[in-house]
């Protein structure tokens, strides 16, 4: 098997990156639960991603790996998801019922993010179906923490499924907690201590 070529997306990858990551979350528990309909998931997914992560583009912090069949947003120290976007996005998409533990979910995200460090948040990071189980998510994760060990800061993220864990652990995660409401599915943030220092 030949190692996954990473490189950083540019603007013209973007529209794949987005696509590649609703695909690989299609069967994700916290996705299936704001959007039961694999059609509205679909169509909603990539609005998503591009207000939770879509900034990585901006602070060339979005990578691809084989041209896209992988994809991980990254948002760099100080840069935050699109809040307001997604607020709008999950009432216009998500359903009624669900919506005031949506607004819950995301409320303790927040409280979870490390604000007292500097701290690089994988927002998002997934591989079309298709290609899976060909190490592009591990070159994905590789590239990116050599950039936050430069940097001296520690990486965050929440998975939103359980099965994942254990590949984070093995990239120096550890669980530091658990995000839940009402009948959602359990979130877990995770946090990477720093490996360099800032030169």
């Amino acid at each position: 098997m030949e190692t996954p070529k990473v490189k950083t997306a540019s603007a013209a990858d973007r529209d794949r990156a987005l696509q590649t990551i609703a695909l690989g979350f299609l069967a994700d528990p916290m996705c299936r639960w704001t959007w039961p309909d694999a059609t509205t998931h679909l169509a909603a997914m990539p609005m998503f991603a591009a207000a939770f992560g879509g900034k990585a583009f901006e602070h060339s912090s979005a990578y691809i790996a084989d041209d896209g069949r992988a994809a991980a947003l990254w948002l760099p120290p100080g840069v935050d998801p699109e809040g307001d976007r997604i607020e709008a996005l999950f009432a216009a998409t998500s359903p009624p019922d669900i919506l005031d533990d949506v607004g819950s979910v995301f409320a303790q995200m927040d409280a979870c993010h490390p604000r007292d460090r500097r701290c690089w948040h994988l927002a998002l990071i997934a591989a079309d179906p298709a290609y899976m189980n060909r190490g592009l998510g591990t070159a994905l994760m590789k590239q990116a923490l050599r950039r936050c060990d430069e940097d001296g800061a520690i990486a965050y993220l929440e998975t939103t499924n359980a099965r994942n864990i254990s590949l984070y652990e093995r990239h120096g995660f550890e669980v530091v907690g658990k995000i839940q409401a009402g009948a959602s599915p359990t979130l877990y943030p995770m946090i990477r201590e720093e490996r360099g220092a800032r030169r």
